[in-house]
């Protein structure tokens, strides 16, 4: 597949983003990702979803590692400083789910927790529970695993049909617009970062239609087997949805009712729009160093 490269130049000087580069190879595309924090230390895997990229952690990064665990935060193929293959046909949901479990695979991570919203989440809950022996447990903020059984928000359909056809796709003001806080310029010059034009765009356009949306989507077998998985996680499951999320409002009661492991957990509600990153960083990631404290010292399995 024919796939671009964002110049390293765009990247220079982000506001509140000092991180080293890390990089490994997926099907001959090269994977950006952040790592920080004690190299020995248990991971927590934060993923992004439509249209971020790692930034959106920038917050929460050093708050969970100055806690002493190891933060790795990886932009998917499409997004951020890793390749970006430019017809859109490329991407399918398996396709990213395989991206990622090389990514899994080569970085060798156990004991992990994860942390994920939005497209993080249909990616990162099919990780988890495909490879449930790795993962230690799961913080979900603003996100599902849909099977295309349940019928998607209307909210959903309006974001789907733009991404499809509108001409005009900006990354920052669709962030800007799904947060409660206003972005600066700093910050909107940082999501448009990897996308010096609609070329490098092709994955963001991508994903909305990827979503399971009936019951013959081609991921809904394997999303329905991973809830069967999901039915039986004993492990910590903790929600932290926002308060002002449209498309995702009522997913976190969804999951508490689901999710044996979320039985008793100190679910929050945060204050936000979906790109709760962006209005609650502190407190997320708060909760999710409480969640990892109560379990290494003994309060949680």
């Amino acid at each position: 597949m024919d796939a671009l490269r964002t110049p390293d130049e765009r990247f220079n000087r982000l506001l509140d983003y000092p991180f080293e580069p890390h990089y490994i190879e997926v099907d001959g595309l090269r994977m950006h990702y952040v790592d920080e924090g004690p190299a020995d230390a248990k991971p927590i895997l934060m993923m992004h979803g439509e249209p971020s990229w790692s930034y959106l952690y920038r917050h929460m990064i050093p708050i969970c590692a100055a806690a002493g665990h190891r933060v790795i935060a990886p932009d998917l193929i499409g997004f951020g400083k890793s390749d970006k293959p430019t017809d859109i046909t490329d991407y399918s949901y398996q396709q990213h789910m395989d991206w990622m479990q090389s990514f899994l695979d080569q970085t060798g991570l156990t004991d992990i927790t994860l942390v994920c919203q939005d497209w993080g989440s249909l990616l990162g809950l099919r990780l988890a529970a495909e490879n449930p022996d790795r993962f230690r447990a799961i913080v979900l903020g603003n996100g599902m695993l849909p099977t295309g059984d349940q019928a998607l928000p209307k909210a959903f359909q309006i974001w789907k049909n733009f991404a499809i056809y509108s001409p005009w796709f900006p990354i920052a003001k669709i962030i800007d617009t799904g947060s409660f806080k206003k972005l600066g310029p700093d910050e909107k010059r940082a999501y448009d970062a990897p996308f010096p034009n609609k070329k490098y765009k092709a994955g963001a356009r991508a994903f909305p239609k990827l979503v399971p949306a009936s019951p013959n989507d081609p991921a809904t077998e394997a999303n329905r087997a991973a809830w069967k998985v999901l039915e039986q996680w004993e492990k910590p499951f903790l929600t932290t949805f926002s308060n002002g999320d449209p498309v995702t409002r009522g997913g976190d009661k969804y999951v508490q009712e689901r999710v044996p492991g979320a039985k008793g957990q100190p679910h929050v509600t945060l204050t936000g729009g979906h790109f709760l990153q962006e209005d609650s960083p502190v407190q997320f990631a708060t909760a999710v160093n409480d969640l990892l404290a109560r379990m290494d010292g003994g309060g949680l399995g």
